[in-house]
């Protein structure tokens, strides 16, 4: 067991041999951490956490009680192999959020980047990949191998079908099942996932160019109104544009995926 001894140990919780507690954690009462576990510095686990599988959490990350971190994949594929979580720096976990560790058919990680907070509730399934700066509001929930880009917003009580991906800076709003692939900076609502329009606020609110937002807002009229296929569309849009946010929903639509796209228009 390696233990800082600047590190925090409640006499009620229990860290098995072999744990990494990092300087400055604290681990609160009713805690389990368990035996292949890297808890960073300065990571507080407030009371009844459960650190289960070989999962890492990253420095400076806060997570309240009841949370499981590490539990084997929801997945009858699932055969007891060793796979991984790894949770980034200054995340804050809410009440009953849980997280499973990866599979072998998914790459065997799960990962969760830097600065997000993940409400009451939420879940975050196998093999999924959420970036930075991802907001999932209470009770909502990720299925496996799903691909949550940076800055994105998951409203509450919605959920994303395995294998979707969410393009960075896009927000669905609260009660949606999102069964599709979601361009970057996409507002997503309605009970079956309608793309209804541009994340604008969230555009302003990062400070994009004025030019940009136009930009955005012209090719999102182009992805809806424009002639032939959804994708020839987006390959039109990369030969004419010169900005680089339109550029990312380029590479998006092209770029590899095993799903459909919400399109403008369409559920």
């Amino acid at each position: 067991m390696a233990i800082s001894h600047e590190a925090f140990i409640h006499p009620q919780a229990l860290v098995e041999d072999g744990a990494e507690i990092g300087p400055g954690a604290k681990i609160g009462p009713f805690c389990h951490v368990g035996p292949e576990a890297v808890i960073g510095a300065r990571v507080e686990l407030m009371s009844h956490v459960v650190v289960q599988g070989v999962t890492s959490v990253g420095e400076d990350t806060l997570v309240h009680p009841f949370a499981v971190l590490g539990g084997i994949p929801q997945d009858l594929k699932f055969k007891g192999e060793k796979t991984r979580l790894t949770i980034g720096k200054r995340n804050r976990i809410r009440e009953h959020v849980t997280m499973s560790t990866g599979t072998a058919g998914g790459g065997g990680l799960t990962s969760v980047g830097d600065d997000g907070l993940f409400m009451a509730g939420c879940h975050v399934a196998h093999d999924c990949r959420v970036g930075n700066n991802v907001i999932l509001v209470n009770n909502s929930a990720l299925a496996g191998h799903c691909v949550i880009e940076d800055e994105v917003i998951i409203g509450g009580l919605s959920g994303v079908h395995q294998w979707v991906r969410i393009g960075r800076g896009a927000i669905i709003g609260a009660v949606t099942m999102v069964t599709a692939d979601v361009i970057p900076h996409g507002l997503v609502q309605a009970p079956r996932g309608k793309l209804d329009g541009l994340n604008l606020v969230g555009l302003k609110r990062r400070g994009v160019a004025r030019s940009d937002i136009t930009a955005l807002r012209a090719a999102f009229q182009m992805l809806a109104q424009g002639e032939g296929p959804f994708q020839d569309r987006a390959r039109r849009l990369g030969d004419e544009t010169e900005s680089d946010y339109v550029r990312e929903i380029v590479g998006f639509i092209t770029g590899e995926s095993d799903r459909s796209f919400l399109t403008p228009g369409k559920a």
